[in-house]
């Protein structure tokens, strides 16, 4: 495997996403290890809530790197919106979030592909735009934050979130420990270029930051078979051939390796709320 962030590297993006149930196996092992932590759809809902001077009238709300459209589907049902979009660069994520929408609820619901790089959508569009946890997955953060602000309506807003660089770090020493990848702890963060602790200085290079909310999300998985549903794809780690994708043989390593106990791990969450530029409320 590359030595390169996985995220940011061009040659891995048809690996990482070319089937959308392996993101589904990663984050669904990750969500049952939940502990604690407030949803994070529903805390944008309630950040918009707060601080959008027409929450009740929203027009369109764009939803970028919207994935299998999870969040989107909330955004659907519990905003008061007339358009919800989702937008995404990865075909096989957007086929699955388009199946799962057959029958919607509330606003109407969309899902187009597009880079966030060059948003596909008119200057001053925009009621409200969210993108949770897509920035790292850019090399120029900054310049998908310089989009969000020429897609926004004169009084919109945009919900900008992040994870802590140092986030899943005990997963991180369990692999290493393991054996399943010695130099675990060393490689790059996966959320290198937007992290809890830069996010609000990317959003201010185009937009005026008006709040930001952080919170601790913990994790605990209830043994090997669990962690390694989480694992087997997760682009992070160096595995050894043939192991990626396999979670049933990254189990049998860590039962040979580790006696089998729950794992407890965390990441701290971090939620931007800006506008446009020189606005005044």
């Amino acid at each position: 495997m590359s030595e390169a962030n996985p995220f940011l590297d061009p040659a891995r993006r048809e690996e990482l996403y070319r089937h959308a149930s392996r993101l589904a196996g990663r984050t669904g092992a990750l969500m049952r290890a939940k502990a604690s932590g407030w949803p994070v759809p529903e805390a944008v809902v309630d950040l918009l809530r707060a601080y959008h001077e027409h929450f009740d009238r929203l027009g369109i709300v764009l939803d970028i790197g919207c994935g299998r459209g999870t969040s989107t589907l909330v955004f659907g049902k519990c905003l008061s919106a007339r358009h919800i979009i989702g937008l995404d660069a990865a075909a096989s994520l957007l086929a699955q979030a388009r199946k799962r929408n057959q029958n919607p609820a509330g606003a109407r619901v969309d899902f187009i592909e597009g880079d966030f790089h060059d948003l596909p959508l008119g200057a001053g569009t925009c009621d409200a735009t969210v993108a949770a946890f897509c920035l790292y997955h850019s090399p120029r953060p900054q310049d998908v934050s310089a989009q969000i602000a020429r897609v926004l309506t004169p009084s919109g807003l945009a919900v900008l979130v992040t994870k802590g660089i140092d986030s899943y770090r005990e997963m991180d020493q369990l692999v290493a420990d393991a054996g399943l990848d010695i130099r675990a702890p060393q490689h790059e963060s996966l959320y290198a270029t937007a992290h809890s602790g830069n996010l609000p200085d990317l959003a201010a290079t185009s937009l005026d930051v008006i709040a930001v909310q952080e919170e601790e999300h913990t994790f605990t998985f209830d043994g090997h078979d669990h962690v390694a549903q989480y694992l087997a794809t997760n682009p992070k780690y160096e595995f050894g051939p043939g192991l990626y994708g396999d979670p049933e043989t990254i189990a049998k390593t860590l039962h040979e390796s580790l006696p089998d106990c729950p794992l407890s791990t965390r990441s701290l969450i971090t939620f931007v709320v800006a506008r446009q530029k020189g606005r005044r409320r």
